[in-house]
């Protein structure tokens, strides 16, 4: 049995961090569905359904970027949370909040696919800058966390090293900025520049998992 100080008790700490990560690991395989089932079997007449699969290829090209987007914040979830504790209401309110924009990225990602299908520019900058905007605020949720958490040790596993969150702070700040920076080139530039920026971006949040450096 975990005991409490004092102050986190007072503080309003209410359970267990295992209940947060097994609600967690349940809710971010539905998003993976609903990402899925927006996948439609294209309209081909007889004889044509190969030409009409390989004519929808930036649709599942679109699809398969938020799936390996989601699926890398749902690592990142899973294993930040896995450094905690013990959560209070503070921080199920942040994490509600993570969850909230991540339930979001089927939207944009259904546009934006049929956006890249219709080879139409004019829609696929506006489903750029759709599904930047929807990303940077998953990006922007994540924020509030780590200063959160680096205050309030006493809610964090033992183990955890000193620093470990405050070297990762700006991690969902240069997220966000780089989606704007895709949305300001898929709008001025090529709409395919700013898929590319959501690619590097995805990887980046997958590279840098553990923050940057060392910890003091």
């Amino acid at each position: 049995m975990t005991t409490l100080r004092p102050h986190a008790a007072a503080a309003g700490v209410t359970a267990d961090a295992t209940r947060l990560i097994a609600f967690g690991d349940a809710f971010f395989p539905i998003v993976l569905t609903l990402l899925v089932i927006e996948i439609h079997k294209p309209d081909a007449a007889p004889g044509g359904l190969a030409q009409a699969l390989a004519a929808a290829w930036a649709s599942y090209a679109a699809f398969a970027l938020a799936f390996v987007y989601v699926g890398v914040i749902w690592l990142n979830h899973h294993g930040l949370f896995r450094q905690v504790a013990r959560v209070d209401r503070g921080l199920n309110g942040i994490n509600l909040g993570i969850l909230g924009t991540a339930a979001l990225i089927p939207f944009p990602t259904g546009v934006l696919a049929e956006a890249l299908q219709s080879g139409n520019t004019a829609d696929q900058r506006a489903a750029v800058v759709l599904y930047g905007v929807f990303a940077a605020l998953m990006s922007a949720a994540w924020a509030p966390i780590f200063p959160y958490l680096e205050r309030h040790r006493e809610r964090l596993a033992p183990a955890v090293p000193g620093g470990y969150f405050r070297a990762q702070r700006s991690r969902p700040w240069f997220g966000a900025a780089a989606y704007g920076l895709a949305i300001v080139a898929g709008t001025i530039g090529s709409p395919w520049l700013a898929v590319v920026i959501f690619l590097l971006i995805v990887l980046y949040h997958a590279w840098t998992s553990e923050g940057f450096g060392t910890w003091a």
